[in-house]
């Protein structure tokens, strides 16, 4: 993906059609001179409609879209014909698409099938014809009712990467050249921190032909459950993933004191995500001898399963897909 088509967050301002009002048509022919009510009802105003689409991948197409107006509906007309509905006017989001209110920050759906819709903005009702309003004390009412007005919002759509495996780890520890190596996926590279600023996303082969999808998320720091280096924007990405693969250099100071940092900021964001499965992953292990590796083994954390790799001469990365793969059966 290339950083600047990645676009995961748009707010726009939505306008519903407005509703057609109802007629007040009274019947009338060459031989009916006083004709009872026979007016029709107003067409309702069109709505604004959010779809899903599993062949997008970003909101760059919406990005600079930012008023959405649907049409209004047509009035009533006689013979109790009713007015046509206003045109819906639909957005086309990939999978994982959050929908929000821009003002109260409420969560009001989120696109997670092919072909699935939810109305993001309802548009106002038709008004009532006078037929409606006809009673045994009101045979002729020369009145009908006007349509609902349509309303105006600014709404917020949020993408959440959907992924097999999401790559957890602060900045340089590797993420993005574990997702160049075990898959096509081309993610820059550098030896600086945030390199990687959207997430990546890399398909990686499997034996006997399957398959998995594998997720870079930019590199997480302490306090991005603060929103400390546009953390929030990070960790959203990382509730869609059915597993989460910890990276911790091997040349780290503590690598159980970075894997207990990464999990709290992921408890501070939401502690569903500790619901999830987790594997560690110690990377650059390349510069490591058999015995500091056994040394190393001690120190790790008991509760989550441990992996040497090293991407660079891409040792034990065939155990690693062995235990991503067994994980998520097992998790599903």
């Amino acid at each position: 993906m290339a950083g600047s088509n990645f676009v995961d967050y748009v707010k726009i301002c939505c306008r519903s059609g407005k509703g057609g009002g109802g007629s007040a048509h009274l019947y009338r022919d060459r031989l009916t001179a006083k004709g009872g009510p026979d007016g029709g009802d107003g067409g309702r105003g069109g709505h604004i409609i959010v779809r899903g689409n599993e062949q997008l991948w970003t909101l760059l197409h919406l990005k600079y879209r930012k008023h959405v107006i649907a049409e209004p509906g047509l009035h009533g007309g006689p013979s109790r014909s009713s007015g046509k509905s206003g045109e819906d006017q639909i957005l086309e989001v990939p999978l994982g698409t959050v929908a929000k209110d821009a003002e109260s920050g409420e969560t009001l759906f989120e696109i997670t099938e092919h072909g699935q819709t939810k109305v993001l903005l309802e548009g106002g009702r038709g008004g009532l014809g006078n037929f409606h309003f006809k009673s045994a004390t009101n045979q002729t009412p020369r009145y009908a009712q006007p349509g609902e007005e349509g309303k105006e919002e600014w709404k917020v759509l949020e993408l959440k990467v959907l992924a097999d495996v999401g790559l957890v780890g602060f900045p340089n520890a590797g993420k993005s050249t574990l997702l160049s190596v075990v898959s096509a996926a081309k993610p820059e590279i550098a030896n600086y921190p945030f390199t990687t600023l959207v997430p990546n996303l890399g398909i990686v082969k499997y034996r006997d032909y399957r398959s998995f999808v594998m997720a870079d998320i930019p590199g997480i720091i302490e306090g991005a459950h603060h929103g400390k280096g546009l953390g929030h924007r990070f960790l959203r990405h990382i509730e869609r993933n059915a597993l989460l693969l910890f990276m911790v250099p091997a040349d780290s100071d503590d690598i159980a004191k970075e894997y207990e940092i990464l999990l709290n900021e992921l408890k501070q964001y939401n502690p569903e995500l500790l619901d999830k499965e987790r594997i560690l992953a110690i990377t650059k292990s390349d510069m490591l001898d058999e015995e500091l590796k056994a040394e190393l083994a001690e120190t790790l954390p008991d509760s989550i399963a441990c992996q040497f790799i090293s991407s660079i001469t891409q040792t034990g990365l065939t155990e690693l897909k062995d235990l991503l793969w067994s994980r998520m059966a097992d998790s599903k």
